[in-house]
């Protein structure tokens, strides 16, 4: 049973929530602030967190942050209509995805899933999700463990959200895919048509691969198309 660790200063939302989706066959800890949440994820094991960016004291950016440098912890944001920017700096930190309020409970448990699916150790299906390893430009992806190795292997941390670009981006090299395309392939055209989500996790995707992401040779830009990665890519 997924453990969720739910952060929101909103009572009611907490409540809500965490009897919905242990209705779901969820396992949920709740915490109304940054203090209780970071005594919460030492103390337990979570699967994935929902995280509100507006909090009293610490905001959810801040704990965000917190989050993604103790661990590889799937995050799911909960933002205003209004917070674009704070959205496209919590996708730069790490998030996975986000959910903008007021939402339907039942919209954020498709996002747990979804995310949960991605995830997941062994989720690679199909012929051209079955490959184990990628080589590619002296580096390596283990997609049995997620984990990803540079030149010199040594393994450099990506989130869920990261590692299932970086798939769509192997499976089809030398082969622009336009940003809907990626929406589809990463989230699903129900995620809506955030085209800034995809830029913002290619250019985090392209500084983790490259000294210089503004010097892009393994990730290029298509003007009026999409993304390419320019390089061979071996399948084992």
């Amino acid at each position: 049973m997924p453990h969720i660790l739910v952060v929101d200063d909103d009572r009611e939302i907490r409540d809500l929530l965490a009897k919905f989706l242990e209705r779901q066959r969820l396992r949920i800890t709740t915490a109304r602030d940054g203090k209780e949440a970071r005594r919460a994820f030492i103390n337990g094991h979570f699967q994935l967190v929902v995280l509100d960016l507006m909090l009293p004291g610490e905001d959810g950016l801040e704990l965000a942050r917190w989050l993604r440098g103790e661990s590889k912890v799937p995050i799911i944001m909960l933002t205003a209509m209004a917070e674009e920017t704070d959205r496209i700096i919590g996708l730069e930190l790490g998030a996975d995805d986000y959910v903008t309020k007021p939402f339907n409970p039942r919209e954020l448990l498709a996002r747990i899933r979804a995310v949960l699916r991605r995830t997941g150790e062994g989720e690679e299906k199909g012929p051209e999700g079955s490959a184990k390893t990628y080589r590619f430009s002296g580096w390596l992806l283990e997609t049995a463990r997620r984990r990803l190795l540079d030149p010199a292997g040594v393994e450099v941390a990506i989130t869920g959200g990261e590692y299932e670009l970086l798939v769509a981006l192997l499976d089809r090299p030398n082969r622009v895919l336009t940003r809907d395309m990626l929406l589809d392939l990463l989230r699903g055209r129900q995620a809506g048509p955030f085209d800034r989500a995809i830029d913002v996790a290619v250019s985090r995707l392209r500084r983790k691969l490259e000294d210089d992401g503004r010097n892009s040779q393994l990730i290029k830009t298509v003007r009026g198309g999409g993304y390419v990665l320019s390089t061979p890519v071996e399948r084992a």
